[in-house]
């Protein structure tokens, strides 16, 4: 090997590298366990709420010694952002896929006109979009086309407007207006994610991280370590409206007009209940008991509004109050037409606004009357704020000072001014909940500095004034895709694969040294110095640690012996022909070179496809894949060579490359595997007409959230349950189609439910949770509080809520369609790079016809075993990434196989197939020993893995089993097949000349 010290200084300088960068993730875990031993210290389990008050000592320990120097080159902080990332899977947190409206933004852009052809548009893209991969605007823009007749993009009332005057003319045409509309959609988009970005950065988690996809006005969010995740929730789809108002007067007479009214009318039009006992004393029963005495007899009269409007407390600036659970169906009749019809004429286009609750606890809230327009604007807009903070108010309660800007100031001085002169309040309104209505005592306020106050917390306000400072989202953004991990489950799941990964490597490590004896710890120095590289390179990329990442470079220690294993291999087979040591070795690595390339280039494509059309966890594990192939070839063909090279080239140092079990195995195998090729044909056909029956008019396969939608949630009890018996429960409270099965433990289930798919916002994850707490209420400790069970507990004894996923109708899509593009693409660019390399299409028939073989078996088993196997098998994104990698493994091996088919064809002819035989034989010990050396490494995962891993892995396995199979008895006989006809026929070269 020539340039042998060039190799060995950039393999120590690769090393050093490595461990440098990892070094900051040692000082980042040290300092934290430091910082969690002094919040043990400080604060007594026996105290309430000891985790989070350990937390925040913690916390506050970290930010006091964040500076301070650690070993003499770095410090805390600084370490903190050059460490090893770690996934939502292994530290918890939230990932988010927010929508941002497009129609909004076209609305925006538009002047929120009233043109009726621009309305029927946008309605109708509404409905297209559902049923189209088409992106929104162009769904606009084909349903304006169809209906609109004379009107054109550039009227005045839709785009040729006062905003758009500098850009769009009445002389435009639609061609001329489009890519103006498209680039002003796109700068809304920017935008957003800039607002968004700029409110994460507040938020306080380390290695944030945000992304937009493409064009499509998605904008994927990532905060690992999260543990608010309700706040976190608030703070990407909030989009930070802040409105000034001035509110009516209690004693405005119209009002009660108005109620009259409306309550008679109500009676024609809705059917009420008779409200029932109310059994338990509360602060609603209370207020409910002051006002029963009423003018009206409510006792024997049905009152739609009297009996759920309750009178607000004199002296505030409300109109009346009512109990949250009634204000839904408060807002709904306040928003009909024949009612709203109803409001005199001096009173005509008030606006009805909740009142923020202050607190989960709160059952009664106040509803305001603010005075509005025939347009519903309000006096003042946030976008005047030019800074908002968190402070203290006179009372030393957390409140957000605000100042506006010159104009702002103005009409801050003017409304205040109204507000004093008609002693009315001002009510302070932040996306449609109005937080603060004080009065004005003291005439007009100048200088535009005003401030928020309620009952906030300290991180409400810091909250609040960071979306203020960031500003608003140009358009609504609505969470579409989340996943939510909390940080017990995270926690788990790195013991797990720390665990399974310990496993795997100490297998591997003995299995070479049992099996090549002395070269085998060659191969293990090796390999300990390419996880090594593997981690360096993680770090220094700053890539994501992932669970399947983890199962990546687990699985990278299977697929690493592969290199050596072909290389010993073929030095032994050198050395069986009576070269020398140094020439079996040269000649070894030199003639197997070929084989471990094309192996794991094809395995390196695939791993690329799924890197492209994976997302999330799926990219991690395609990640650690690419770079543990490059750092195993690296280490295999240069680091394993310089420690054989400075072994024997000692004078009597003897090795072998097998020991006394494995020195004549595999030995002396002579079979006809072609002619058994037919025997394997019908079995393989058996297999797939099962499988594909099982498929099409059997069970099938069972869809998770990822390719049909819904919500699932990963919710554990202390006490083992009955899943039959909580779906039963559940089904009747969201309906048919709710799943519930055990994961894992027999105290731990997955719930799957289609409730309310189509329905996005935080208010129906809310609603859901709810649901779930109060029907899972039974199997829960007693007096456990539903903020303890959506958070997963509030102990060391993780209860509750672990993890919940949700994905929308329209990603589910997405997702499948990726699905489909990224296996049907990996399987055209195999066939390519074979073809390309082999030369011959046979080969490639042979390939990609194995490949389909094991993909279509994997698929059978799933759908058979689905609802058999302990574990969840159900086919989301990990399933896809499986059966992706199980491609790549199966062209692996078949390519291994084809490689010696064709220097064995090139060495000694076709003579009528029976050198393909030959060449299989020679090549079994490299299939077997690869083969079974991942296998296990796949069981070790599968067991110690965590049960997130055991679907994925289970799918592996069988594809691993298969695959060796088929590259043996599918993939080279049909390329045999289809070779010898054209041998016979006459067309093909001469013998000696096949590659």
């Amino acid at each position: 090997m020539q340039n042998k010290g060039l190799i060995k200084l950039f393999a120590l300088l690769f090393g050093l590298v490595s461990i440098y960068q990892l070094s900051y993730t040692f000082v980042t875990s040290k300092v934290e366990k430091e910082a969690n031993t002094f919040a043990a210290s400080r604060i007594s389990e026996s105290e309430e709420g000891y985790i989070a008050k350990r937390e925040a000592a913690a916390a506050s320990y970290l930010d006091s010694i964040g500076n301070n120097p650690v070993f003499g080159y770095t410090n805390y902080n600084e370490a903190k952002k050059k460490e090893l990332n770690k996934g939502l899977d292994l530290k918890g947190g939230i990932n988010v896929t927010l929508q941002i409206s497009i129609k909004d933004i076209l609305k925006g852009l538009a002047n929120n006109t009233k043109s009726p052809i621009f309305n029927k548009a946008l309605a109708d893209a509404d409905a297209a979009a559902s049923n189209s991969d088409d992106t929104y605007i162009d769904l606009f823009f084909e349903a304006f086309d169809n209906i609109k007749g004379d009107t054109k993009l550039a009227s005045p009332d839709i785009f040729a407007n006062k905003g758009l005057s500098d850009e769009i003319n009445f002389q435009m045409s639609d061609d001329e207006v489009k890519p103006i509309i498209r680039r002003k959609i796109d700068e809304s988009i920017v935008s957003a994610f800039e607002v968004l970005r700029e409110r994460i950065d507040g938020f306080g988690v380390t290695q944030p991280n945000i992304q937009r996809e493409g064009n499509s006005g998605r904008i994927l969010v990532e905060l690992p370590g999260a543990r608010d995740i309700a706040r976190a929730q608030d703070l990407l789809s909030s989009t930070a409206q802040l409105e000034f108002w001035e509110t009516y007067k209690q004693s405005n007479t119209s009002f009660s007009t108005f109620l009259i009214q409306a309550n008679e009318k109500l009676k024609t039009i809705v059917e009420v209940k008779q409200p029932e006992q109310v059994k338990e004393e509360s602060e609603l029963d209370s207020l409910l008991s002051d006002v029963s005495a009423d003018s009206l007899d409510l006792a024997t009269q049905v009152n739609p509004l009297y009996e759920l409007l309750i009178p607000a407390n004199p002296g505030s600036n409300a109109m009346f109050r009512a109990a949250i659970k009634d204000t839904a169906t408060i807002g709904s009749y306040l928003r009909m037409p024949e009612i709203r019809r109803l409001l005199p004429a001096d009173i005509q286009f008030t606006k009805f606004v909740w009142e923020r609750p202050s607190s989960e606890d709160t059952e009664v809230i106040d509803l305001y009357a603010l005075k509005s327009n025939r347009e519903g604007t309000p006096r003042i807009s946030g976008d005047v704020v030019s800074d908002a903070r968190a402070d203290f108010d006179q009372f030393s309660k957390p409140a957000v000072s605000m100042t506006m800007n010159t104009k702002g100031a103005k009409e801050w001085e003017k409304l205040t001014g109204d507000a004093y002169t008609n002693q009315t309040g001002i009510a302070i309104v932040l996306d449609n909940k109005v937080y603060t209505a004080p009065g004005v005592s003291s005439g007009p306020i100048s200088g535009g500095r005003s401030e928020i106050t309620g009952d906030f917390t300290v991180n409400e306000t810091k909250d609040i004034s960071n979306v203020l400072r960031a500003g608003k989202l140009p358009a609504s953004a609505e969470i579409i895709q989340s996943e939510i991990v909390g940080p017990s489950l995270g926690q788990e799941a790195i013991d797990s694969g720390f665990m399974s990964f310990l496993i795997a490597f100490v297998i591997v490590l003995l299995w070479m040294i049992g099996y090549y004896g002395k070269a085998g710890v060659f191969a293990d120095i090796a390999l300990m110095l390419n996880i090594l590289l593997i981690f360096g390179v993680l770090t220094s990329l700053n890539a994501v640690l992932t669970l399947p990442g983890i199962a990546g470079i687990v699985l990278t220690l299977g697929m690493s012996v592969d290199a050596n294993v072909l290389i010993f291999e073929r030095i032994k087979e050198e050395l069986a022909k009576g070269k020398g040591k140094s020439q079996a070795v040269a000649d070894g690595f030199c003639n197997e070179l070929s084989s471990i390339l094309d192996a794991n280039i094809t395995t390196g494509l695939t791993a690329v496809i799924l890197f492209i059309f994976g997302s999330g966890p799926i990219k991690g594990f395609a990640t650690t894949l690419l770079i543990g192939i490059i750092t195993s070839l690296f280490t295999a063909i240069f680091i394993t060579r310089l420690l054989i090279d400075w072994y024997i080239s000692g004078k009597g140092r003897s090795l072998d490359f097998s020991t006394g079990i494995t020195k004549n195995l595999f030995k002396g195998i002579n079979v006809d595997f072609l002619k058994k090729r037919k025997i394997a044909y019908v079995i393989s056909g058996i297999l797939i007409a099962v499988g594909l029956f099982s498929l099409l008019a059997g069970p099938g396969l069972q869809k998770g959230v990822d390719f049909i939608g819904g919500r699932s949630y990963t919710v554990r009890f202390e006490n083992p349950v009955n899943p039959s018996e909580i779906t039963s429960e559940l089904n009747t409270v969201f309906g048919s189609g709710t799943n519930v099965k055990t994961y894992g433990e027999s105290n731990q289930v997955k719930i799957t439910t289609p409730y309310k798919v189509d329905v996005e916002g935080i208010e129906v994850d809310t609603e859901i949770q709810d649901k779930l707490y109060t029907s899972l209420q039974k199997y829960l400790p007693d007096g456990f509080s539903k903020e303890a069970f959506v958070l997963g507990g509030v102990d060391d004894e993780a209860v509750g809520i672990l993890a919940s996923v949700k994905v929308g109708p329209t990603i589910a899509d997405d997702i499948q369609k990726n699905a489909f593009l990224a296996i049907l693409g990996s399987l055209l660019v195999v066939f390519l790079y074979i073809l390309i390399r082999f030369r011959r299409w046979q080969f490639s028939l042979g390939a990609v016809t194995a490949v389909f073989h094991d993909v279509l078996i994997v698929l059978g088993v799933f759908s058979i075993f689905g609802k058999l196997m302990p574990f969840n098998m159900e086919i989301d994104q990990a399933f896809i990434a499986a059966i992706l990698t199980v491609i790549g493994y199966s062209l692996n091996d078949t390519v291994v196989v084809f490689d010696r088919i064709r220097e064995t064809l090139a060495e000694r002819g076709w003579k009528g197939g029976s050198n393909i035989n030959y060449a299989i034989n020679t090549t079994l010990s490299r299939t077997l020993n690869t083969s079974l050396t991942t296998l296990v490494v796949l069981l070790a995962i599968f067991i110690f893995g965590g049960e997130s891993l055991r679907g994925f892995m289970f799918a592996m396995i069988v594809g691993v089993l298969v695959g060796t199979y088929s590259s043996v008895f599918i993939a080279t006989p049909v390329m045999f097949d289809a070779l010898s006809k054209k041998i016979t026929s006459g067309n093909a070269k001469p013998s000696t000349e096949v590659e």
